[in-house]
């Protein structure tokens, strides 16, 4: 087989062969080993290169920071943290933040650039938006504050449904108002969107509302922990698992609002995320306490790339795990999770720990942080 002389890519190499040693003492000895700079260059046949071979080499070792290679103990050591929370975690190609704006608005109705129109006559306030901490992600302490909204969950109601027909009309408008009315009173969510797409405002944008509860996300900047003070709650009136889950008004409706909501907020793609991935259950350190939007999310039709890929801070940054109950609920794994378990064996690994040892370090500094934010007043709601 004809040869030729030509460094191979060297993210491709290790990742792969990194991943299939289970020991993580082992796996650490190999990163070491191969973070040495080869006095030669590495063979491999000809026959072996692809054409998109460079460009998934290229994407790779920005991803996991193994170019240029360390030469000393010190680097190697640095580019073993590096490992552990690569900078660009987000995808390559985001949607640009669309412009929208207000064109009129009543004391009933608010009318948009982009078609929205938001019913008002149901609004109600809540306590005002606090100040909330933003966490490192490599070490979960608060490198900053925030004060305005930076994400947005989706959520479903959960709540009756009639069949979504036309004999259904009144029975579909009676429960809707029922809905509008509990929702109200508990200050659940800042939006709600009912089966005939309509739009309500719930919660006063500054104000925050009782939608995520104990909750956890992370983006390029920081983590985000209980996020009813740092993201808008829209919710979708509809059951999980429903055949009509949502309707087509639904998705049009959902789609203009959280443009809207982008715009106001220049809120990224990716912080625009359901309430499956951020909600978290402390008495079993497991995600999913709430798992409205597991799977199926419409991303797509909401202007939104897929961010079921996106890695869960939950995991990787504050230990927290998932049985194989959540896992049916979903509907098949989310690429964010295997991207997620990955990171976390290989910060297990760079810090020489089994993983079951590193995760019950995470989840001491998980309860850490909890308690002071319940001492500072910022507990969740459920």
């Amino acid at each position: 087989m004809a040869r030729i002389s030509i460094l191979e890519p060297p993210a491709i190499a290790v990742e792969q062969k990194a991943v299939q040693i289970t020991d993580p003492v082992e796996r650490l000895r190999f990163l070491r080993q191969e973070m040495r700079p080869h006095p030669k260059p590495r063979l491999i046949p000809k026959v072996a290169m692809r054409r998109n071979t460079w460009l998934m080499a290229a994407g790779l070792m920005a991803l996991i920071g193994l170019a240029p290679l360390p030469t000393g103990t010190a680097e190697t050591l640095a580019k073993e943290r590096q490992l552990i929370v690569p900078e660009t975690a987000r995808p390559v190609s985001k949607p640009a933040v669309p412009r929208v704006w207000l064109v009129e608005k009543s004391d009933a109705l608010e009318v948009y650039s982009n078609g929205l129109r938001v019913d008002l006559t149901f609004t109600v306030f809540n306590h005002p938006r606090r100040p909330f901490p933003v966490f490192s992600l490599s070490g979960g302490v608060p490198q900053g504050e925030g004060n305005a909204p930076v994400g947005i969950v989706f959520h479903t109601t959960e709540s009756l449904l009639a069949p979504f027909d036309e004999e259904s009309n009144r029975r579909l408008r009676t429960i809707g108002r029922g809905l509008i009315e509990v929702v109200r009173h508990d200050r659940s969510y800042h939006y709600l969107i009912d089966r005939f797409g309509r739009v309500y405002r719930v919660v006063q944008e500054s104000d925050a509302a009782n939608h995520s509860g104990t909750s956890v996300w992370g983006d390029s900047r920081g983590v985000y922990v209980n996020l009813n003070d740092s993201f808008l709650g829209v919710s979708f009136e509809g059951q999980t698992g429903q055949v009509d889950e949502i309707t087509p008004a639904q998705i049009q409706a959902g789609h203009v609002l959280t443009e809207m909501l982008r715009s106001r907020y220049n809120i990224a793609a990716e912080d625009c995320v359901t309430h499956a991935q951020v909600s978290v259950n402390p008495q079993n350190m497991r995600i999913g306490e709430h798992t409205d939007w597991a799977g199926k999310f419409p991303f797509a039709q909401m202007g939104l790339p897929d961010n079921y890929s996106l890695p869960l801070a939950s995991l990787y940054v504050f230990g927290f795990d998932y049985d194989s109950l959540f896992l049916k609920v979903t509907g098949g794994r989310w690429r964010g999770l295997d991207t997620a378990e990955l990171w976390l064996g290989r910060q297990a690994a760079a810090e020489g720990l089994e993983t079951r040892r590193y995760r019950a370090i995470l989840h001491h500094r998980f309860r850490d942080i909890e308690t002071a934010l319940r001492e500072k007043g910022g507990e969740a709601n459920p």
